[in-house]
């Protein structure tokens, strides 16, 4: 879920298309940087991802975009080793 101060200064379909890029990116850091101990390289990855994308809020508002992505990567991630 994008935070409400996000939500005050985008469209829903805004919203959609950074959340979307923020997955894309989250994904793709985690196969470039499989080894443990790589979290700082992870995000600054996709920093620089969705800056090239155009994607212009905060720092904090991609802190918290990259925690959801993460988190909903790792809930499917645990869904398919237990199943």
């Amino acid at each position: 879920m994008i935070v409400p101060f996000i939500r005050q200064k985008t469209t829903k379909e805004q919203r959609e298309n950074i959340y979307f890029w923020a997955k894309v990116a989250v994904v793709v850091a985690e196969q470039i940087y499989k080894e443990k101990g790589q979290g700082k390289l992870k995000k600054e990855y996709v920093v620089d991802f969705l800056v090239n994308k155009g994607i212009n809020i905060t720092i904090r508002e991609l802190d918290i975009l990259i925690e959801s992505a993460v988190k909903g990567l790792n809930i499917i991630q645990y869904e398919v080793d237990h199943n």
